[in-house]
């Protein structure tokens, strides 16, 4: 430890006196609507005096730069300006940054209007409930850890882990109120079902995100006036844009952590084409062991890309994602013994799943061409035995390998003619789903004279399905008056496949879509936006069958939401917004357990981790309220972030009765500050805060009845999701110093997640006191545990202790 203590100051001692090494940033210039190259672009670093234009190719390049953060801003007659904030420039690697413009809805005279829409990211299709995080900003967020799921929760109406009702150490994106397995997610246009390690299957949450944040180039949150294009969508469309790598040398990168170790590299293959491409390994699962947390996550992944310029008008995209995951839960040092056989009694899982693609883009008068075709596989397995006899099959409570595999090929067609932009397209996919499920429901029960009280009930199921989906879209956009103060979008989109029973019923997935954006004045838009949007259930769902072999679900729908949005969007500077809106969601055909009457809406996020269950699709549901949001780009040495919301879900089951859902926590709160210290110190802060989120007690004569059958105990549906946890609070802190020598620079950070050491808000867990040496139960006359639990002493375990997670690390570009 000395030596490295040691090393970091030799290179802080550098890298004061050589801080001045030059930087490089390049890339090129496109219109948004027809992906054309803008020749005469206007490129500069505000506050210096390195400027540039584009060339007859749309490519720009500045060198010499002293390495820093600059605010990068691209102007161009009839457009748009455009700022990217807080651009890193280092002697290490070629920043390639690639930029798209609007055009300019106002008259040409109004300089204030501008400046000021530079900050805008709404565009005319989607004019609201939009936001949009750049590669810097996602690097530079504290407690992120450079986790693109996790730094999306500091925007306006996104919870998640202790805040959106499931675990803590998950990354499940829950937005105004729906289920995480509400949103899609595409990666340079292609989709990408998982982006997290140990997904829940049927939806993308888990403790780490996949995507390698040394790729992207910004995201692009969508909660809702999501465009006709994009399908099975309720909650929110977020869009991952990825870089091209650098087509002048080799350059890459690499990131140590005490979590993880990662390296990326980038370059040319040939004179058309570039290429990157990352590995991870994780050292999560050191470091919960040294700091005595239960939780073992043990992950690699793999990311690359390549893009290949055919000719002046085609570009061919490659793109590959893959996650290998290993997770299983081990007891404390000091645990108690209750503690220690619950958290064994946990399954272990082994994961694996990979996105390949392809997307040709070809240019057209007027606009652009995109075919895309891409494979998904994953794998979900899980085995689950009794405590103290792991690995004895005779001892299984459960065994569950679940595949889903996903062809897809998707076309569309964009253009602009005048003053109306349209698209339309088409997308077809095949899948394939197969599960097979050993459940034991109850676990055999005897007396203390060996004779059986109640036998063990086992569920074992296989399930095949083979489906396809298919859709279609169209849209249309355009502005009116003399100023184009008005812009109207109208789109309409069907769906339908043949994993439902009357899913060829395309009038059943009819969605129209519309939306506004009004200048009320030169810095102030009035928005609005209503639409219908259906998702299809997921394939858990789809492909549970009956003993008897028959897919019981086959007869169900798909759920349906309608929105309703409308706000205001005030740009008062080049470098300030604010937003102010108000949402509801109304759903329909919303899943209801038949076995409990109960929406799945109510029951939380792992809902679907297996499907082994009957639903039918009658249930409603609601999410409503209103989302504040400030945001101050980097100007001059500081930028922030402050988002508020406040919100209400409820859905309702077979008694029709509206109940709050597992995601109801009613309020959200984030507020995130970045400081530059100068010398190229850096400091920032981040505090989120959530309500309370629901949950549902115990029932304790049930529970102490049928824990030796069951394992667990037995939930009060009676009083289904009527208590609340307490509020959800924490507080990151990150500290960066970055050096920059001769093609070589040196990022080091220190990150330090949960700085006020809040505990995790999680429900408690029912279970029986143990004897000290855990060999059996704890009883209140010391006999032999009785079959009815009559004789047990019942123990709520709490959720756990405040933990603090310090990580320290460095990033070196070369």
């Amino acid at each position: 430890m000395r030596p490295f203590l040691l090393l970091i100051i030799a290179l802080l001692s550098v890298g004061n006196l050589l801080a001045q090494n030059p930087g490089t940033v390049a890339g090129t210039v496109r219109d948004r609507a027809t992906q054309e190259v803008l020749p005469g672009v206007s490129i500069t670093l505000e506050g210096t005096e390195f400027g540039t234009a584009t060339d007859a190719e749309g490519r720009y390049r500045l060198t010499g730069v002293p390495a820093g953060a600059y605010n990068l801003r691209a102007t161009f007659v009839g457009y748009d300006p455009l700022v990217r904030s807080n651009i890193a420039l280092s002697s290490g690697n070629v920043n390639t940054l690639n930029l798209e413009l609007n055009t300019a809805p106002q008259a040409l005279g109004e300089v204030t209007v501008t400046a000021s829409r530079a900050i805008r990211v709404a565009t005319a299709e989607t004019p609201l409930s939009v936001q949009r995080l750049t590669t810097e900003e996602i690097k530079s967020n504290p407690g992120g850890n450079f986790d693109i799921s996790r730094v999306v929760q500091s925007l306006p109406g996104v919870g998640g882990g202790g805040s959106g009702g499931t675990a803590g150490f998950r990354n499940d994106i829950i937005i105004r109120g729906g289920a995480p397995n509400e949103n899609v997610y595409y990666l340079d246009g292609i989709e990408v079902p998982v982006i997290n390690h140990f997904p829940t299957l049927g939806s993308a949450g888990g403790p780490a995100g996949i995507l390698n944040v040394s790729f992207i180039e910004d995201v692009t949150l969508s909660s809702s006036a999501f465009q006709a294009r994009y399908d099975n969508a309720l909650s929110a469309v977020l869009q991952f844009r990825q870089r091209d790598g650098n087509a002048e040398r080799i350059q890459g990168n690499l990131r140590t952590s005490g979590t993880e170790v990662a390296a990326t590299l980038e370059g040319p293959l040939t004179q058309n084409t570039t290429f990157l491409a990352s590995a991870r390994r994780s050292y999560l699962q050191v470091l919960f062991k040294l700091i005595d947390l239960p939780i073992r996550p043990d992950f690699y992944d793999f990311q690359f890309k390549t893009t290949t310029k055919l000719s002046a008008k085609t570009t061919l995209t490659t793109l590959g994602l893959g996650a290998i995951d290993h997770f299983e839960v081990a007891a404390p040092k000091n645990s108690t013994p209750e503690k220690e056989f619950t958290l064994r009694n946990n399954p272990t899982s082994d994961q694996w799943n990979y996105t390949g693609g392809v997307n040709l883009r070809h240019l057209v008068a007027n606009g652009y061409l995109n075919v895309a075709l891409s494979r998904t596989q994953q794998f979900n397995g899980a085995d689950q035995f009794e405590y103290g006899f792991e690995g004895d099959e005779s001892r299984r409570k459960l065994g569950a390998r679940a595949y889903e595999t996903e062809n897809k090929l998707r076309a569309d067609v964009n253009k602009r003619v005048g003053r109306w932009q349209y698209s339309y397209g088409a997308v077809g996919q095949l899948v394939r789903y197969d599960n097979n499920v050993i459940n034991r429901l109850r676990s055999e029960v005897r007396d203390d004279g060996g004779n059986l009280v109640s036998p063990a009930v086992t569920v074992r199921f296989e399930s095949e399905l083979d489906f396809a989906r298919y859709g279609a879209f169209a849209q249309a956009t355009r502005t009116y008056g003399a100023d184009s103060r008005l812009t109207l979008s109208a789109g309409i989109r069907a769906d339908g496949t043949t994993a439902l029973t009357e899913g060829y019923r395309l009038d059943r997935t009819l969605s129209p879509r519309a939306s506004l954006s009004y200048a009320l004045r030169p810095t102030l838009n009035l928005n609005a936006s209503l639409g219908r949007y259906y998702k299809i259930p997921p394939s858990t769902i789809l492909g549970f069958r009956d003993e008897a072999g028959n897919r019981v679900n086959a007869g169900g729908r798909y759920i349906r939401a309608d929105h309703y949005v409308g706000g205001l969007e005030w740009l008062p500077g080049k470098a300030t917004r604010f937003t102010l809106e108000g949402f509801y969601k109304r759903y329909a055909n919303y899943p209801v357990s038949v076995r409990d009457g109960i929406s799945l809406a109510n029951l939380g996020g792992d809902f679907n981790a297996i499907g082994n269950e009957a639903v039918t699709s009658t249930g409603d549901g609601r999410t409503y309220g209103a989302e504040a949001f400030f945001q101050q780009k980097l100007s001059g040495k500081l930028f922030a972030i402050v988002s508020l919301t406040g919100f209400r879900s409820e859905f309702s089951g077979r008694d029709n009765r509206y109940v709050p859902s597992a995601w109801d926590s009613q309020f959200l709160g984030s507020a995130l500050l970045g400081y530059q210290l100068g010398r190229g110190w850096e400091l920032g802060a981040k505090y989120r805060v959530g309500g309370g989120s629901p949950y549902t007690p115990y029932d304790e004569p049930a529970s102490r009845a049928s824990y030796q059958a069951v394992g667990q105990g037995v939930l009060d549906f009676g009083f289904l999701n009527t208590q609340r946890l307490r509020s959800f609070q924490q507080l990151d802190l990150r500290l960066d110093k970055k050096i920059s020598l001769r093609r070589l620079s040196f990022d080091f950070y220190i990150d330090v997640q949960n700085a006020l050491l809040t505990k995790p808000v999680a429900p408690p867990t029912y279970t029986f006191e143990r004897l000290a040496d855990n060999s059996g139960y704890r009883t209140t006359d010391g006999q032999p545990l009785r079959p009815d639990g009559g004789n047990a002493i019942p123990v709520l375990l709490p959720d756990g202790d405040a933990l603090v997670v310090p990580t320290v690390g460095f990033i070196v570009e070369f």
